[in-house]
């Protein structure tokens, strides 16, 4: 499992590496330039772009900022954040994100698991067709009308929470967003638990448990449960970046001082070193969550430690 472990860290990196390269790329055949604002003249324009090294060759502007990036800097905002370290921007939003996103996470997950174990353990009963109508909702309407729905009704008539993020009130204002996210992740979690732990309840290893007299919550924890969560790993694991990283709309909508919002408006103004560092955020997340789920599946079933070259 560790020679894996290693392998896997190795190509991640890799990975990164190859995705920045490709962005800068790209970014460089974008029309525009971070200096388009109408009051700057081309001399203006032109000294800015030797301040920030721009007029330089490709190569070398790449080399510089790979450097940079390798010792953990980022560069400074061009537009968004004039000179603005964008180590600090990051250090300010992205703790909001994802705590925000985190905790849509662990609630999302946590409600569908149960939600599915009961749909799977009372299936054709009115609990199971209460989970597939919240599956079904959950899944068909965008989280933002859930978002417009909470803020109306919870904020605006009950008054319980702030209709906006408000940095001084941080646990009470991410409720609403909170409960917004986690709703398509209920529904999917809820549908997959469902469906799988039907197929495990049906396999013959769970009568050969039955057989040696186990019953109750102990054949469900200890073999139905576990069983179940090798597919339900896999689903989440892509909805955890998607929630961590924030929804635009959503933050939007709460006036959340997140990265969702932050990496729109440095694409539309052509800030090109806040793009890539949100994007390199992004992808590091994402191949980081994706590694854990490999480990998660060789710590819940041995089988695939084994096949994966773990050894005993």
């Amino acid at each position: 499992m560790k020679k894996y472990i290693l392998k896997r860290l190795l190509v991640s990196a890799l990975t990164l590496i190859i995705i920045t390269l490709m962005l800068f790329l790209l970014l460089q055949l974008m029309p525009g330039s971070p200096f388009n604002d109408e009051k700057l003249s081309p001399e203006q324009q032109e000294v800015l772009y030797q301040k920030y090294g721009l007029d330089q060759p490709l190569y070398v502007q790449l080399g510089r900022y790979m450097a940079n990036m390798l010792r953990g800097d980022f560069g400074v905002s061009y537009s968004i954040a004039k000179n603005i370290s964008i180590n600090s921007i990051l250090a300010v939003r992205l703790p909001v994100s994802i705590r925000i996103g985190g905790q849509a996470v662990v609630v999302g997950a946590f409600i569908g698991i149960i939600l599915g174990c009961i749909a799977a353990l009372k299936r054709n009963t009115i609990w199971d067709s209460i989970t597939t109508v919240i599956s079904v909702l959950g899944v068909s309407i965008p989280s933002y009308v859930f978002a417009m729905g909470l803020a109306y009704l919870f904020g605006f008539k009950m008054n319980w929470f702030p209709l906006l993020y408000n940095e001084s009130l941080p646990v009470k204002s991410s409720v609403l967003p909170c409960i917004a996210l986690c709703m398509f992740t209920i529904a999917s979690i809820a549908r997959f638990m469902r469906s799988e732990m039907i197929e495990v309840l049906d396999s013959d290893y769970m009568l050969f448990a039955q057989s040696k007299g186990i019953y109750g919550p102990r054949l469900v924890i200890c073999h139905a449960l576990r069983n179940s969560l090798i597919s339900v790993i896999t689903v989440l694991g892509p909805l955890i970046v998607g929630l961590m990283t924030g929804s635009l709309v959503v933050e939007k909508l709460f006036a959340i001082p997140g990265i969702g919002s932050l990496l729109v408006t440095a694409i539309q103004s052509n800030d090109y070193n806040v793009t890539i560092a949100l994007t390199f955020v992004y992808s590091a997340l994402y191949i980081g969550v994706m590694l854990v789920v490999d480990i998660l599946y060789g710590i819940i079933d041995p089988r695939i430690r084994i096949t994966k070259g773990g050894g005993q």
